[in-house]
């Protein structure tokens, strides 16, 4: 008998599919799947094992297995043959990279992408990892290798294979599960014990802060917005005998992101940062741009400005919207997802490179630049004619006689090199976008909008002369009109030529509704609050875990995802529940609804963060920042006065540019909307203008002090409790 054949397609199912990811691969000669019943019904009926690749359009390593593993013909057909091959894309599916990641996590004790796992017919894990070279070597056995040792192992011992499948779900179901049912009462005893948490959290990154560069641990380094949000709690709240913990919190703070602004992580040129240094010093970057390390960057380095009163923070600010505005801002009014570390070394030549569109030789600068221009400029920038990449950083030699922008150590800008090299970053950003462009994720994901709704209208507060407010409004109404299903209520999780198929997950919801709350914040618009009243109500709904408190990932609506879980801890992105927990914490003071309360308290209590915060100030430092916002009464300042008119604009200012966490602030226009606030707190409705001023009120516990028409004044008795 003959053997069968297995035919090479030049063009698979991905090529109906919206993500750019998946369209990436739909003309690899894998017969590859998207995530669906299609893939999973074929799988059954011909017993074979599920091939899951994993990963997302601006991942290097993706890249790089692609083109060695899924687009030779020979590793396809080998493919082809043992399994049925599925891909997906972590942004449009976190649902499936979280459950087959905490696999590959415990088995590993690593993690990444792309990640690489082989499953049984019933989605059950057999094997996983992460990348694997077409051949043995780095350690790692070629993929072939593993692929055929899966494949016999699913012929030959496949009972075996059956009962570790089940012993792994019920290992991962024990992992996930919450053992306890949180009560009121046991959050009640947190306010005595807050400050001391978050001192406590302070010291715990201390011992791992690195001194001379700034951040955490060595290499490599990551910027984690949640571990600075922490540190500027702590610096603000912690315990009254901490006053030298709450001293180095702020240093801390600040000496990461000064180091960070300085490093090669920092686009130099076009605004934004980079993804992580693979050094301790910042400067040789992983080169892709995140939006979500935008947009928490960007809330960051305005804390910073607020905390300190530097202006160096204000303009790395003014950096990142306007290299968001600029390179991810869809005409519609949402922000795309993220630009790639690899591009092309020349137009029309197949070679590529990491970094290639943002690395200089010395020749090259000199020759767009002045004498006098090229010197300022290399001298601040770290330039020299071999490159600057610091020994062990570059293992592929991409970089070799190349530089990456780098300030170290500061040289002084003078009066006379400043223009000077405001002229050389202005020619050489023009001669770098002649060069070809890195691909652009031009995906709207739901969650990483609601970060950058948060981010521009925070700045918008502290920042009001640029157009962040209306930036932040624009994008909130592309959300509702091509994201939000009116009728249901629900989400959609993400948006490339009409929306996607999945639902929108947790942290869609919970990053939304935080956006909506700053942008309620910055302009008093009453239809943000609703909506966002709304919104929490649906997350209520579909993810929140009546029985021990907290937020499920995923709703129960996709059968095939096998586990529900929850998110402990903070990645790259915040965990859903941590968000949501500040999120009720805020609508509870600008409602007045208790149930909003309860259910922040149930939360924080789910994942015992305050237990041991020396253990989860690396892991959950959001969730401490929670712990510690709910620990106090809400505080909120009525402002009275007519909107935008100069004195109502003036105390915004005044405290838009203060750090003031958990101080909400409500506008009593006299109108509408005072009065739908007085009904569910009456004490606004007798707040009002003196004089014809424009007046500030400091309620707590449903009294205000005596009014003042004075910001300073107002200001003496606000700052952080």
């Amino acid at each position: 008998m003959a053997a069968p054949t297995y035919s090479i397609p030049t063009t698979n199912r991905l090529s109906h599919e919206k993500s750019p990811y998946l369209l990436q691969h739909a003309h690899n000669p894998v017969n590859w799947y998207p995530w669906g019943e299609e893939a999973f019904e074929k799988a059954r009926r011909e017993e074979k094992p599920i091939f899951l690749s994993v990963g997302y359009s601006t991942c290097h390593w993706c890249h790089v297995m692609a083109h060695e593993s899924f687009e030779d013909a020979a590793v396809a057909r080998l493919m082809n043959e043992l399994f049925v091959n599925v891909k997906v894309d972590r942004e449009e599916r976190p649902d499936v990279d979280r459950v087959y990641m905490t696999f590959v996590q415990a088995t590993t004790s690593s993690g990444g992408w792309p990640m690489s796992v082989w499953l049984q017919p019933d989605l059950k894990p057999i094997l996983g990892g992460t990348y694997f070279p077409p051949d043995d070597r780095f350690g790692r056995r070629g993929f072939p290798a593993v692929c055929q040792a899966v494949a016999n192992a699913w012929k030959n011992e496949r009972p075996k294979v059956l009962a570790q499948g089940e012993r792994i779900i019920a290992a991962l179901r024990d992992y996930t599960r919450q053992e306890s049912t949180p009560t009121v009462e046991r959050n009640e005893k947190q306010p005595a014990d807050a400050a001391r948490a978050l001192a406590d959290a302070g010291e715990a990154l201390a011992a791992s802060f690195d001194p001379g560069w700034g951040g955490f641990g060595d290499a490599p380094k990551f910027p984690r917005p949640v571990t600075l949000a922490l540190l500027a709690r702590v610096q603000a709240h912690a315990a009254p005998d901490a006053a030298g913990v709450a001293e180095k919190a702020r240093e801390m703070m600040l000496s990461t992101l000064d180091h960070m602004a300085a490093g090669g992580m920092h686009d130099h040129l076009g605004g934004g940062f980079h993804r992580y240094s693979v050094d301790r010093y910042w400067h040789v970057p992983h080169f892709e741009k995140m939006l979500y390390d935008q947009a928490q960057l960007a809330v960051a380095y305005l804390e910073a400005f607020q905390i300190s009163g530097q202006g160096r923070y204000a303009e790395t600010v003014r950096d990142i919207l306007g290299y968001v505005g600029r390179d991810l801002a869809s005409p519609d009014g949402g922000f795309f997802c993220a630009e790639d570390a690899d591009s092309l070394l020349a137009h029309g030549k197949p070679e590529h490179a990491e970094g290639a569109f943002y690395v200089w030789t010395r020749a090259e600068i000199e020759a767009l630049l002045t004498p006098e221009e090229s010197t300022a400029f290399c001298a601040r920038y770290g330039v020299s004619a071999g490159g600057n990449a610091p020994p062990g950083s570059d293992p592929q030699g991409e970089f070799t006689g190349q530089n990456i922008l780098f300030v170290h150590p500061p040289v002084e800008i003078t009066a006379h090199t400043r223009p000077l090299l405001a002229e050389a970053r202005r020619k050489l950003l023009a001669a770098r976008n002649q060069r070809p462009r890195p691909h652009l994720d031009d995906k709207i994901v739901t969650a990483w909008n609601g970060l950058m709704i948060s981010a521009l209208a925070r700045a918008s507060r502290v920042l009001p002369q640029e157009d962040y407010f209306g930036r932040a409004a624009r994008c909130a109404d592309f959300v509702r009109g091509h994201l939000y299903q009116q009728e249901t209520g629900v989400l959609k999780r993400s948006y490339r030529e009409g929306a996607g198929v999945a639902d929108g997950f947790a942290d869609d919801y919970a990053f939304l509704i935080q956006g909506l709350l700053d942008l309620y914040a910055a302009g008093f618009d009453p239809a943000h609050l609703a909506w966002a009243e709304l919104l929490q109500a649906k997350q209520d709904e579909l993810f929140y875990d009546q029985d021990a408190g907290g937020y499920f990932s995923a709703s129960k609506r996709d059968a095939s995802v096998l586990l529900r879980m929850k998110e402990d801890h903070d990645g790259a992105e915040p965990s859903a529940s941590a968000v949501s927990a500040l999120n009720l914490g805020r609508l509870a003071a600008l409602t007045d609804r208790e149930e909003y309360r309860r259910r922040a308290l149930a939360t924080t209590a789910a994942f015992h963060a305050a237990d041991n915060p020396r253990r989860t100030a690396q892991t959950m430092p959001l969730m401490l920042a929670a712990v510690g916002a709910l620990s106090r009464p809400p505080r909120l300042i009525v402002v009275a006065g007519k909107p935008g008119a100069e004195g109502t604009r003036a105390f915004l200012h005044a405290l838009g540019v203060v750090y003031l966490p958990d101080t909400f602030v409500l506008l009593a226009d006299g109108g509408e909307h005072q009065r739908d606030l007085a009904r569910r707190m009456p004490y606004l409705a007798n707040v009002s203008m003196q004089n014809g001023r424009a007046t500030a009120y400091l309620c707590e516990n449903g009294a205000c002090q005596l009014p003042t028409d004075d910001p300073a004044t107002l200001l003496t008795g606000i700052r952080p409790r």
